[in-house]
């Protein structure tokens, strides 16, 4: 399979905000390889053929119909690409998992069906497993004879994942564990054979592979969701399940290590498959305002219309531009490990979780992205959009769980900006002294990359300030940690669009037009985190507001 060849120095998860836009080359979509186009074309092609023409029998719950699909699937290769060659798998690298979870999204039931099994389900075991376990059950979900799922929701716990009630107790023989709780919105839940389950251990997080045939397993009814009507959503109840004492996946008490470094992975193809899913509905949208006819002339023609393409277009380039950047990020670490290194699988998992804030920018970001695509694309179609014909309909249905699942944009907003410190104060990220820096500079300027460097550098001083004034409690103010999440996001996205654009014309003009959009709302974010009312971002003794400086945040020129 393709990997990215490794570069001499590593770069830090939240590097962009402190470097120099251009300072290292990134990762884009104008470097794939050969190979890489080729499992693009094979899974899109396999969507576009053998899932699309069935769209209505899925969507009408035909279960064992998805099923199928997914063995075929399997059976040609398109679900084990994050699979290790020595269990079954491909081997590939993290470039590849991103254009395959892009090529599945031309129908969201089909691609949550496949990203459950072949993202969350499987890769706990890959990069936890033992090698029993390994050589037992990865053979099985990398060619789909098994499915997968992942349990770790339930009904009173959901983006609070550690308050987890289900329990696990040994049995007396010693043998195995019983685990007793209900697992809620458990994608695949009735298809699948093999489940990643969290539960308490002598109130330790600890994560157990649990088979559906073992005794005391069983699944509730199928859940009537707003969309996805094609996959499967239910509840799994664990009733003394007998799970064997050499099931239990990791370190017991480490749970947690497994349940947020593989949601990470779900964030960054949840955000590829974004990038998949607004492609088709621009591509087919542009199809229907061109044959079109209103007042004479095809509506493409009229600058309200053409507006919505192009908002839709930008805002597309600059999600898969942040995208393929991480994946290449991510290669980068991967291949600086040698396979033969006992520690594989843990410097694997180092290296996603190096990039944690990039994942969740790229799951809201590109979330965020398709939602405002399948508005202003639905509008395109006008009333003939409001009608289940039209591909709009399904999408706007379909796409609204995406700022839900892989922990909610909320959450994930909070983790930006509360990531980025933790790392500045262990060393890791410069923040202190970028921060001393950016309160020196007042140079502006009026080209590209200026106005990338002054969104960063007021974001830098925004940070700086507000740490400075809020210290330790600044995890308290969720509303200030959500507009500076904004602010970054929007830096992040602003870097790798220009960064990916270089010289190339075409390329700029997306990137342009994005920043046109991008920096005011950036630039009002980090206003509204300085110039919050006074009282609600007082500390005792405090005279007033914070102060809101022109020379950081003021003054701002659209790109």
């Amino acid at each position: 399979m393709s990997v990215i060849q490794p570069k001499s120095s590593k770069e830090a998860g939240g590097s962009f905000l402190f470097q120099p836009l251009g300072r290292r080359p990134i990762f884009t979509p104008e470097q794939f390889s050969d190979e890489h186009k080729l499992m693009y074309q094979t899974a899109r092609d396999f969507c576009v053929n053998e899932v699309l023409p069935h769209v209505a029998e899925l969507e009408a719950k035909s279960s064992d119909l998805m099923v199928r699909l997914v063995k075929r699937a399997g059976q040609l290769g398109l679900l084990a690409n994050d699979v290790p060659e020595a269990y079954g798998g491909l081997g590939g690298d993290k470039v590849t998992s991103m254009l395959l979870a892009e090529a599945t999204a031309l129908n969201a039931s089909w691609s949550a069906t496949v990203m459950a099994h072949n993202g969350i389900g499987t890769l706990p075991i890959v990069y936890f497993g033992t090698r029993e376990q390994k050589e037992k059950y990865l053979p099985k979900l990398a060619n789909a004879e098994w499915l997968g799922a992942y349990a770790l929701t339930e009904p009173g716990s959901g983006s609070d994942a550690l308050a987890a009630k289900c329990r696990a107790l040994l049995s007396p023989d010693g043998k195995h564990y019983l685990l007793t709780g209900t697992k809620q919105f458990i994608t695949n839940g009735a298809w699948a054979d093999v489940f990643i389950v969290f539960a308490q251990l002598d109130g330790k997080f600890t994560a157990f592979i649990v088979e559906k045939k073992f005794p005391g397993v069983s699944c509730g009814p199928e859940e009537h969701k707003l969309g996805l009507h094609g996959s499967s959503t239910c509840a799994l109840i664990l009733e003394n399940a007998e799970v064997p004492v050499e099931n239990v996946l990791g370190d017991v008490g480490r749970g947690h290590k497994i349940a947020f470094n593989i949601l990470n992975v779900g964030r960054w193809k949840l955000g590829a498959g974004s990038v998949g899913g607004a492609k088709e509905l621009l591509s087919k949208a542009v199809a229907y305002a061109q044959e079109r006819k209103q007042f004479g002339k095809a509506i493409v023609e009229m600058g309200a219309i053409r507006k919505k393409l192009a908002r839709t277009a930008a805002n597309l380039y600059a999600v898969e531009s942040m995208c393929y950047r991480v994946a290449g990020l991510t290669d980068e670490r991967i291949a600086l490990v040698e396979p033969s290194d006992p520690s594989y699988d843990r410097k694997v998992i180092e290296a996603i979780e190096e990039f944690n804030v990039e994942a969740s920018i790229l799951k809201v970001a590109g979330s965020e992205m398709l939602a405002q695509a399948a508005d202003e694309l639905l509008q395109v179609w006008g009333g003939y959009g409001f009608l289940e014909e039209y591909p709009a309909a399904r999408v706007y249905r379909d796409n609204r769980i995406n700022r839900i699942f892989e922990g909610t944009n909320e959450v994930n907003r909070l983790l930006v900006p509360g990531t980025l410190l933790k790392r500045a104060v262990a060393g890791i990220l410069p923040l202190m002294t970028a921060f001393a820096e950016a309160q020196k500079s007042d140079h502006e300027g009026n080209d590209d990359r200026a106005a990338v460097e002054s969104s960063k550098r007021a974001t830098v001083f925004t940070l700086g300030t507000l740490v400075g004034h809020y210290m330790q409690s600044i995890s308290d103010e969720q509303e200030l940690l959500e507009a500076l999440a904004d602010a970054i996001i929007g830096c992040f996205a602003l870097d790798s669009a220009f960064a990916r654009a270089g010289e190339d014309e075409n390329l700029l003009t997306l990137a342009r037009a994005f920043a046109a959009e991008t920096r005011p709302r950036l630039f009002e974010s980090l206003r509204t985190a300085l110039g919050a009312p006074a009282e609600s971002r007082r500390r005792p003794g405090d005279a007033g507001p914070l102060p809101v400086p022109g020379a950081a945040v003021g003054r701002h020129r659209a790109a």
